[in-house]
């Protein structure tokens, strides 16, 4: 599977991925995901930022509005339409477009630091994405990124239960397949049932890479580790919120933070 397969499918997601989203049925990213990779991130304050996989938008105003000049690229044209829609009814003053995380159209040296908010796993080749994201970035600049987590989301995993529907654990599988665009099919599952029940779901390719694999990828494109991060939630939010509790277990989310060399 390459850049356009990939992108056929993501323009297929987008409207209702969009509509749903904004809805609130995308609750994994909305109490946990964002707020913990937000809560990571250095002060980025007048810095110029690249947002790579921005989808419709969301987290790229949230980039924004914590007062980075944004500029945002997504490979899906339904994504950029809606984003775009969005600055346009309050205005943020974000630069949307069309865009390849794998050959990103920018020149060298281009911004001070990058994004990447699960939209990496989604590329078929992540190696070059990584190459990619340091070319743009200026001496010294970091990208930092969020992923299904390599260990404990797999291509095979199920959340194990007791009687009391209490999770207990977490089973996974398929650790070592190389995975290259396998189709997983899903629907957001804070969405309630007749709404589900309207949608055809998901069409999502999948790009699985071993945690060692990732590592390696990074360090080949130059890069040095400086953060990472499993994000789960307590105790207290498990139980208030059970849609969410397999994280109290193991973690869904890996967020890495690397840098470029200064003297680059």
């Amino acid at each position: 599977m390459d850049s356009a397969d990939v992108a056929a499918c993501w323009e297929a997601n987008a409207e209702t991925w969009t509509r749903h989203a904004r809805a609130g049925y995308d609750l994994y990213r909305d109490a946990l995901n964002t707020p913990a990779f937000l809560a990571n991130l250095p002060d980025i304050a007048g810095l110029d930022g690249l947002d790579i996989g921005c989808g419709e938008g969301s987290n790229t105003r949230k980039l924004a509005e914590a007062g980075a000049r944004m500029t945002a690229v997504d490979i899906a044209p339904t994504f950029i339409r809606h984003a775009q829609a969005a600055e346009m009814q309050a205005p943020l003053g974000i630069a949307y477009r069309e865009g390849d995380g794998t050959a990103l159209p920018f020149a060298d040296a281009s911004f001070d630091f990058a994004t990447a908010f699960m939209s990496m796993m989604d590329m078929p080749r992540q190696d070059k994405a990584l190459a990619e994201a340091a070319r743009v970035l200026r001496p010294g600049g970091f990208l930092q990124f969020s992923i299904l987590h390599p260990c404990f989301a797999p291509p095979y995993r199920k959340v194990l239960r007791d009687e009391a529907g209490t999770i207990r654990g977490i089973e996974v599988g398929r650790y070592f397949d190389g995975i290259d665009g396998e189709i997983e099919t899903w629907r957001f599952g804070a969405a309630p049932a007749e709404v589900k029940a309207s949608v055809e779901p998901f069409r999502v390719p999948r790009f699985h890479r071993t945690l060692s694999e990732w590592v390696a990828m990074i360090v080949s494109a130059g890069l040095t580790i400086e953060h990472m991060a499993e994000p789960r939630v307590d105790a207290e939010t498990a139980q208030a919120q059970p849609y969410l509790a397999d994280t109290h277990i193991a973690p869904l989310f890996l967020h890495i933070r690397v840098r470029k060399s200064a003297a680059a």
